[in-house]
């Protein structure tokens, strides 16, 4: 008993302290990704909330932390440009029954088959965009709507805001700055004690600290004195717009990218720890239902999100404790003491998602894919480029098309050999790979090429599959040769074996019972 306790003990001991450093990390992420998004601060700390004392309790993963996530921030802000923040809610309520359902269908596991090269390009799209945006934000400019305007103009802001701006628009970018300086200082040079303090929440400290002493007039954090102003339930005619045709693929988009960055970022939660496994198909079914409530609540999407999460882990973390109080503490400070907040200046928020975007694309990612070969790697460049040149959807439907046309093309593959011996007349024809329809063409250039009058073997021991229409065509150009003098032998019974072992094997367990 005395074990028992002590063991319980340990493990509340360290999901305490492990949920005060998610929170801390949390914390500037909230706030950005929301401004990022579009829409108000505090609706990125209701989805943080949302993921940790809701979501905490009832996901598949216990370890993974979930709230608002950088590659949706892109998403959002675009949404809200075409259909307005009074459709957010609404669609992100229909995103969310979308993972629930198929959560409950059984889908979780679809989501891992995914092409490494078209998420490495996913993220590293969202990641160039964040780049382009934030680099805006962090200056106090607006956004513009669309990923490459913001790429192109950047040099443009660059220029206004040395020989023009000055005034508000540089000290915004100074603020920015100095928070990214001291945020990647402290990752480098932090004390081992202080290992567990994000370097993102120092550099908010410095940041705020900054603009707080020297009362600089640059935008701040602007955070209501109650959460119940900034929530927006949703209408009775914003549902019924749901079912407009755009607004519908716009739900998909974020049911189809917030299930697959949780699903991911739960498998490699997974890796960082021996404790429970990860069931998918329940993780997929909370991050569902976490989504329905924000959007019922008006808020930001949701996923499971690798950063908080192994930081959640590292901070030893023992259940899913940790990840429900630090919802608690986002609600806690909220609660008690949101003036605090108000004195966060946004472009040091920018400036950590700035960050963020750049660690999206990891040019590791690539050198990886190379081992594979240089297809993969074009799969990667064509997602990153379809993302940019159109937008998050499009992107990736370029590089799953990509993916499918190159897995049709493997399993197609079918290798012909043939070997003449001319003195006693003999050919041997070695068929290796699957003879389908698609290789048709292939197979029958080969036969109809040799000479008449000849003894031909056909080896199809080595083919892993072939269909009727190959069989149809052997059956047809067999009678033809024969015709013209040759004598075809087939050697198939290794093949036929292989096909007929299972039924075999079947007939005989069913005849033994």
């Amino acid at each position: 008993m005395t074990t028992k306790y002590l063991k319980a003990k340990n493990s509340i001991t360290n999901d305490l302290v492990a949920s005060l450093v998610v929170f801390l990390v949390a914390l500037p992420l909230c706030l950005g990704i929301a401004i990022a998004s579009g829409v108000p601060p505090a609706l990125g700390l209701v989805t943080g909330m949302v993921g940790g004392i809701i979501v905490g309790v009832i996901s598949g993963s216990p370890l993974q932390v979930s709230g608002p996530a950088a590659g949706l921030a892109v998403i959002v802000w675009e949404l809200i440009q075409e259909h307005g923040i009074e459709m957010l809610g609404p669609i992100i309520l229909l995103a969310g029954l979308i993972q629930l359902l198929a959560g409950v269908f059984k889908f979780g596991q679809l989501f891992r088959a995914l092409s490494p090269a078209v998420i490495y390009g996913m993220l590293s799209g969202i990641g160039v965009m964040l780049i382009g945006s934030q680099f805006h934000v962090m200056l106090d400019e607006k956004p513009h709507s669309h990923g490459v305007e913001n790429l192109i103009s950047i040099p443009t802001s660059i220029y206004n805001l040395v020989f023009i701006h000055k005034g508000s628009h540089l000290m915004a970018g100074f603020v920015g700055v100095m928070t990214i300086i001291t945020l990647l200082l402290w990752d480098k040079f932090k004390p081992t004690r202080l290992k567990l303090v994000p370097g993102a929440l120092v550099g908010v400290l410095v940041a705020t600290g900054i603009s707080t002493l020297m009362k600089l007039p640059i935008q701040h954090v602007n955070v209501p004195e109650s959460l119940a102003a900034t929530i927006q339930l949703p209408t009775l005619e914003s549902l019924i717009n749901l079912f407009h045709g755009p607004k519908f693929l716009d739900a998909v988009v974020i049911a189809f990218i917030a299930s697959a960055e949780s699903l991911l970022s739960a498998a490699a939660v997974d890796r960082l720890h021996h404790g429970p496994r990860t069931d998918f198909d329940r993780e997929l079914a909370a991050q569902g239902f976490g989504n329905m409530i924000c959007g019922a609540l008006g808020a930001m999407p949701m996923t499971g999100v690798i950063a908080r999460s192994s930081v959640n882990v590292e901070a030893m973390a023992q259940t899913r404790l940790s990840t429900i109080l630090h919802g608690v503490w986002l609600l806690a400070l909220v609660a008690a003491a949101p003036s605090v907040l108000k004195l966060v200046p946004t472009s040091s928020l920018a400036a950590i998602l700035l960050v963020t975007g750049y660690k999206l694309i990891k040019v590791e990612n690539i050198r990886k894919l190379q081992q594979y070969g240089r297809i993969p790697v074009f799969i990667y460049f064509a997602t990153l480029g379809g993302i940019l040149a159109t937008d998050l959807l499009i992107g990736v439907i370029i590089g799953f098309v990509l993916s499918t046309i190159k897995l049709i093309y493997k399993v197609s593959q079918l290798y012909i050999r043939i070997d003449s011996n001319q003195i006693n007349r003999r050919v041997d024809v070695y068929l290796e790979g699957v003879a389908t329809f698609i290789r048709l063409p292939k197979l029958a250039k080969a036969l109809e090429g040799i000479a008449p009058g000849k003894e031909i073997y056909i080896h199809l021991e080595m083919l892993s599959y072939i269909d009727h229409s190959c069989l149809d065509f052997f059956s047809t150009w067999e009678k033809q040769q024969q015709k013209m003098g040759s004598n075809v032998i087939v050697q198939k019974d290794k093949l036929v074996e292989r096909y007929r072992r299972p039924f075999t094997q079947k007939n005989s367990e069913e005849t033994s019972s």
